[in-house]
This record gives C-alpha cells, structure tokens and sequence, in this order.
C-alpha cells in the first residue's frame, strides 16, 4: 500500500513491457521474437510473456502468416495523438532560450514560409554589444547560416528556384558565386549537419552558424541560428559553440518524433 502512495515507486511489470516496446521501435521494422530478446536484452520466454499482454492492450500485433511482431494500432494512436498536440514552435522557443542562457549569444528561430526561411522569434544575449536579429525577415539561402541548413535540406524541387534566382540577383562570394561552388558549399552543409558564414553574410559586421531540426519524418521543420559580431563566434566545427548548437537541434529534433539522433546528412525529398 506505502509503495502505491509513493510517487517515487513504480510498477516494475509496466516499465519492463515499456523496455520491451522501446526496443521494437528502435528496430524500425517487424521483428522476430529472439531479435526483440535480443534488443531488450531479456530470455524470449520472459518476452513472449509480456508479448501476449501487450497484443491484448492492442500495443503489439503479431503477423499470423510471419510471426513477426509489430507496433500495433493502439500504439500508432498514441503516437498520432502525440504528433496533433505537439506545438513545434513551443518547443523551438524554449529550445533558443535554453541556448541563448548556455552560449550568452543571440539565438534565433528560422522556420520554412511561402517564400523561404524567416525568422519567427530570437532571444538576445546578456552583454554589452549584442546583434539583433528582426523577427519576420525572410532568409536568403545563399547569404544566411539559416538559409544554407534550409538549402541543404529541403527538397530540390522548392530549393533549385530559389537558387537560380540568388545567383543571379545576389552579390556573393567568389566561394559560391557559381551554382556548382553554391551546390558544393550545401554539399559540405549536408555532410557536417552544420552551416556556417561570415564572410559575405547579408548583414554586415556580423557572421553565423546554424543547425537543422528534423520532424518525425526526418523532414526539416526548423534551424537553430547562433549571431554575433564577426570575429567573436568559435565557428569551429569541433569547438564547443558548435558542439552546444549540434546538441540542442540535435535534442529538439528527439521532441519532435526524429529517431534519427544526430542531425541527418542528406537532403529529403530527392
């Protein structure tokens, strides 16, 4: 009885079955009993077990034909339910406060409108000489660290326009002024998860860097953008302000359903 009244004791049977679920949806596919044991690093006995109980809360099926297990549609309900209350831009806003306390840098949110990237919300740092940023200003994706993630990784087919009409209409850097320079620096975005400028960012004096948050899909839904005054940003890959970005798109990216884990290296849509 003391142990039903304490909140910190649990029910061991359940948190056992929630293991076993875990590690069906770590598979990413129907699974046989021994590779679920296997995952969850139980006996199948003692998984089949729990199996039984959990095709009767309609959380599990199992294929009669293949003897597969599977996620069943109890689950897939949840899950769906999880996705219609999710409010991405609750969470992004939370996630560049966060960040902004830990760098003590301005903090921006960059999400996919009509005409490209723009700026929904930032977050200004604590100290003397700080970059504003404007909430509403669309993005280049030539000239913005948040404009290259949202070129890396949204489909071709919404991108290549954009592109063609920037190097035309845009004054670049010799480094991209040329579409396959252009397609080689998004290359480089894809391959780190990273995207970074301070020469020829559209504002002057002021340089970037920005990381990509993926939904459930593994489609882009957001960037992180970290500004400062040119020259006062460690745009290092391997230094720790790049590291701190990594790690709060790469968390933001888990609270909005992708499994990924770190940020994805290859464009979606193509």
């Amino acid at each position: 009885m003391d142990d039903e009244l304490d909140g910190k004791q649990g029910v061991q049977s359940l948190e056992i079955g929630m293991s076993i679920l875990k590690a069906m949806v770590a598979g990413h596919r129907s699974m046989m009993l021994k590779d679920i044991a296997a995952a969850a690093g139980m006996s199948p006995p003692k998984v089949h077990r729990y199996l039984v109980s959990l095709i009767r809360a309609g959380l599990v099926e199992q294929d009669p034909l293949t003897s597969r297990y599977d996620i069943g549609q109890f689950a897939l309900r949840i899950g769906l339910v999880a996705i219609d209350r999710l409010d991405r831009i609750r969470l992004g806003v939370a996630a560049i406060s966060d960040l902004r306390d830990q760098l003590n840098q301005t903090v921006a949110l960059a999400v996919w409108a009509d005409r490209g990237p723009v700026i929904v919300r930032w977050e200004r740092p604590r100290r003397p000489i700080t970059v504003n940023v404007v909430t509403g200003v669309h993005l280049h994706l030539l000239n913005s660290a948040g404009g290259r993630v949202f070129g890396a990784f949204m489909p071709k087919a919404k991108i290549d326009p954009l592109l063609a009409d920037e190097l035309k209409t845009l004054t670049l850097p010799d480094a991209i002024r040329t579409r396959a320079r252009a397609e080689a620096m998004l290359d480089e975005v894809r391959r780190t998860g990273i995207a970074t400028i301070s020469e020829g960012y559209f504002a002057e004096g002021v340089e970037a860097a920005a990381a990509p948050v993926f939904n459930f899909k593994g489609e882009i839904s957001m960037a992180l953008v970290v500004v400062g005054v040119q020259g006062t940003l460690d745009m290092g890959l391997d230094g720790p302000l790049i590291a701190d970005l990594r790690h709060a798109a790469t968390d933001l990216s888990a609270r909005l359903g992708y499994a990924g884990g770190t940020a994805a290296v290859s464009p979606s849509g193509q």
